[in-house]
């Protein structure tokens, strides 16, 4: 009876460890409606935008990416396919407007600290030699008046409740589980105070985890690039726009970017 008492509480003693050194991948689907509105395209060298007759036809109401969340420890890293890519729209003399891919002003990933709450972003500018990394730093500030309900349904292979959270001044679905041992939201301010959040639903964008994968991930993976330089959240704003006013100046005439 010692021995079975000693076991369990070397169990008990070793779980926060073995809760730090949970690791694996999440992927998510994110979906958002296009203000179109808010587009403007470059057509043979003219901007056109929303009412304009040269204004391309086939625009989607919506647009969706893929977001890969890495966790380690107390560390977890976003990357969302196609992020910041930008397309050119060529349009020859009576016929339909052709779009195609023409790459990123720059990259850009987050590193959420779970101990810390805060967000680092993390913006890199350039091409090899010419790289420069900037980061930003903000608290994590959660949205308040969580009303939790009794419906609960499995997402991605784990047993989820749901939580109504009035957020950008309309309720938000909120589905979390407490079967993944650390705490997690893809958007930040719906952040629960305990587990991971696989379903945001709001009548703008929806994050979707579709597969949940545990498994070792190398530290280095997660890790912040310390040798990025600081920054305040108005200077990133301005690096981010300079980015996308150089890339599409580069694109030249006849192009134009999303």
């Amino acid at each position: 009876m010692k021995k079975l008492l000693t076991i369990i509480a070397l169990l008990l003693a070793a779980a926060p460890d073995m809760l730090a050194q949970t690791s694996g991948q999440i992927n998510y689907e994110v979906v958002r409606k296009i203000d179109q509105s808010r587009l403007r395209f470059m057509v043979n060298g003219e901007e056109v935008k929303q009412g304009d007759p040269n204004f391309p036809t086939d625009v989607p109401d919506t647009r969706t990416i893929g977001q890969k969340v890495l966790f380690a420890g107390n560390l977890v890293r976003e990357n969302r396919d196609e992020e910041n890519t930008m397309k050119r729209v060529i349009q020859e003399p009576g016929g339909m407007p052709q779009v195609t891919n023409a790459g990123r002003p720059f990259e850009e990933y987050a590193v959420i600290d779970i101990a810390g709450q805060k967000v680092l972003t993390f913006v890199t500018v350039g091409k090899d030699k010419e790289a420069r990394t900037y980061k930003t730093e903000a608290p994590i500030e959660t949205t308040a008046g969580w009303q939790l309900t009794q419906q609960t349904r499995k997402i991605a292979g784990y047993l989820c409740q749901k939580a109504v959270v009035n957020y950008h001044k309309e309720p938000y679905a909120v589905w979390f589980t407490t079967e993944l041992p650390f705490r997690y939201s893809p958007v930040p301010n719906l952040t629960p105070e305990k587990g991971v959040v696989l379903l945001v639903e709001g009548s703008k964008e929806q994050f979707r985890a579709t597969k949940v994968s545990l498994g070792k991930v190398d530290d280095k993976a997660v890790m912040p690039d310390v040798q990025a330089e600081n920054v305040s959240t108005e200077q990133m704003t301005d690096i981010r726009q300079k980015a996308m006013a150089d890339f599409h100046q580069k694109m030249g005439p006849g192009g134009g970017g999303i």
